[in-house]
């Protein structure tokens, strides 16, 4: 890997065999979160969701986005940023046969490329973050090179309790047909200055995942040959039922109840960001 340098801003890794130009970044400069770049994921396939919320966006004056734990009257919330969205996510909006609601303009879809952030992770356990991309019809089509795949770039959830740290993809929507075996797990290592930065290279040959310029592991195959977008999110644990989740999902359903372990967190916390960047590969 090599260094990437940004005019008054820290530098981001890029790897070295290949030739590349920004084509989108977010140094989260200023006092607002950048809502042309940014929209808030408050639905989870196809209901309201109980704990994402378009609260606790902190920026702290010095190029750092934050998204707070918030806990309110026994419930815990927390901000969940996305550059496009999932079309099953959106709750049904009209009596006809469609079940989905009106479609929401991207704010950003790209296809290959490298894609980096430079984050520290929240303190507490009971919740989790993550940068990964994902693609609005995903698990719509019988091969995931028509429909996307969910690259999953950084997750934290194994961090409290195991010291790991895991990247990887999934594919074929979230069904029976749902395919989740090419996950890395490898050990979280502290840097001197807490930061840490996290990547994936796409390309037609597949999918290069590096964590602070080291590579982690290497997914050759299914490569999603669609446009995509990005999420930087945070979780609070318990509340979502779904398959495959590692033990996250609630066992009451969409409107479950929080982990027990989320009454323990010592506040504020925040999962914080220092840039997110995208780069094409120059031919």
């Amino acid at each position: 890997m090599i260094k990437y340098f940004l005019e008054n801003h820290t530098f981001n890794y890029l790897p070295k065999d290949k030739k590349w130009k920004m084509v989108w970044n977010d140094e989260f400069d200023g006092s607002q979160l950048d809502e042309s770049k940014w929209s808030f994921r408050t639905n989870y396939w196809g209901y309201p969701s109980p704990t994402f919320t378009k609260e606790g966006v902190v920026l702290d004056g010095n190029s750092h986005l934050q998204l707070h734990l918030i806990e309110k009257d026994g419930n815990f919330y927390s901000p969940h940023l996305q550059t496009g969205s999932l079309t099953f996510d959106i709750p049904k909006d009209s009596k006809g046969f469609w079940p989905f609601g009106k479609r929401q303009e991207p704010k950003f879809m790209h296809k290959y490329g490298y894609y980096e952030i430079c984050c520290k992770f929240p303190k507490n356990d009971g919740w989790h973050s993550a940068f990964w991309l994902q693609a609005p019809g995903i698990g719509s089509h019988p091969d995931p090179k028509q429909c996307g795949v969910e690259v999953d770039i950084i997750e934290n959830y194994k961090l409290y309790t195991d010291n790991k740290i895991g990247c990887g993809n999934g594919w074929g929507g979230y069904g029976k047909d749902s395919k989740w075996y090419g996950h890395m797990w490898f050990d979280f290592e502290e840097t001197d200055d807490g930061w840490h930065r996290y990547g994936v290279d796409w390309s037609k040959d597949g999918y290069r995942f590096y964590h602070d310029g080291i590579l982690t592991g290497i997914q050759e195959a299914p490569v999603s040959d669609v446009e995509q977008f990005i999420l930087v999110s945070t979780e609070c644990h318990g509340y979502h039922k779904s398959m495959n989740r590692g033990g996250l999902e609630s066992k009451f359903g969409v409107q479950g109840q929080p982990d027990e372990k989320l009454f323990k967190a010592v506040l504020p916390d925040y999962f914080e960001v220092d840039y997110v960047r995208v780069f094409d590969e120059v031919k």
